[in-house]
């Protein structure tokens, strides 16, 4: 081939078009405990909303392509529907109730069900932002699934010797979504689903103070009603951790999906599962043990691998609030 011919076909309209082409959205699910605002045990999490109004902000490189729920699922289902009315209204999105104990995988149910579906269809990445129950129930009863499975993104591990202390330092929180349901996150590692880990270490670099939020305080149904539910959860941070705000920790995880720079990481680190003396300062009933989900490149032995991010970058703070302030359903 001559160059002038070369040339001519690499600027050909055809070529400019595919040049400019813009990258599509990943095709993600949605899985979370949403309890922001659970009655019962007010004020609660409220990490997976702000990160469900984040994800839906964002449409150019998310589509979701369904949601469901893990624990508190009847109110986590209602919570849903509500932030979907509000925050992306005409947009259809189905939701589903997961395991509402999340200890069992292996027990089906719509969310599972519903999941399998989708993913018979077409390959997902999944954004697991509680217990892991949900998603390896699908692999432990559908394992031909796994490699259908781009890549599970959770909020959880860390490296051996980190301690998870909000705020002052004052106290040590545990490492929840793991901790709930072990079992869970060794179906899918023992499956070799590609997991990307990205916990209380890669989020305590963020943090939301009143200031941050005082934008939600406004006539919109929705910002008020979620206004309501944070300004509590900032109160409870400063009787407890010494800092009046919160750190939104699963805003990193979907961060990995949407704006993937702002971050560093450990590419194909081992990971294994340690049983070690109980850290927390804080729950009742706290065993003398617990497992630890941790990450190192000193574990020789295990064959267990992941993507950890390690590190925020400045400026994702600020990607957050922005995201929250770009709804399109206020005036």
């Amino acid at each position: 081939m001559t160059r002038s011919l070369f040339m001519a076909l690499l600027l050909s309209p055809m070529a400019v078009l595919a040049q400019n082409q813009p990258l599509q959205p990943r095709r993600i699910w949605f899985d979370t405990d949403l309890m922001i605002g659970l009655p019962e045990r007010a004020p609660r999490e409220v990490d997976d909303g702000i990160t469900l109004m984040m994800a839906l902000q964002h449409p150019d490189k998310v589509d979701i392509v369904g949601i469901s729920t893990v624990t508190y699922v009847d109110y986590g289902y209602d919570i849903a529907q509500k932030l979907l009315t509000w925050y992306s209204p005409g947009r259809s999105i189905p939701v589903y109730k997961g395991s509402d104990s999340a200890r069992q995988p292996g027990e089906e149910n719509d969310a599972t069900r519903a999941l399998a579906n989708a993913l018979r269809k077409e390959k997902l990445a999944i954004l697991a932002i509680g217990p892991l129950t949900n998603v390896a129930t699908v692999v432990k009863n559908h394992p031909e699934l796994a490699s259908q499975i781009e890549e599970v993104v959770v909020c959880g591990g860390r490296t051996p010797g980190y301690a998870f202390r909000p705020g002052l330092e004052k106290e040590i929180v545990s490492d929840y979504n793991f901790e709930r349901d072990p079992e869970s996150f060794r179906v899918l590692f023992n499956a070799s689903v590609p997991m990307v880990l990205s916990g209380f270490e890669c989020s305590v670099y963020t943090f939301l103070g009143k200031a941050d939020i005082d934008f939600l305080n406004n006539n919109h149904e929705g910002d008020k009603w979620v206004y309501e539910q944070l300004r509590p959860w900032q109160q409870r941070g400063k009787a407890l951790f010494g800092v009046e705000g919160f750190i939104p920790y699963d805003a990193t995880p979907l961060g990995y999906l949407t704006h993937p720079e702002y971050f560093k990481y450990h590419r194909n680190i081992p990971v294994q599962i340690n049983v070690r003396k109980n850290d927390a300062t804080l729950g009742q009933n706290r065993p003398a043990e617990k497992p630890f989900l941790e990450a190192s490149y000193d574990f020789k032995q295990t064959k267990w691998r992941a993507t950890y991010a390690y590190k925020t970058l400045p400026g994702f703070e600020e990607i957050i609030i922005e995201s929250l302030k770009r709804s399109k359903a206020r005036p």
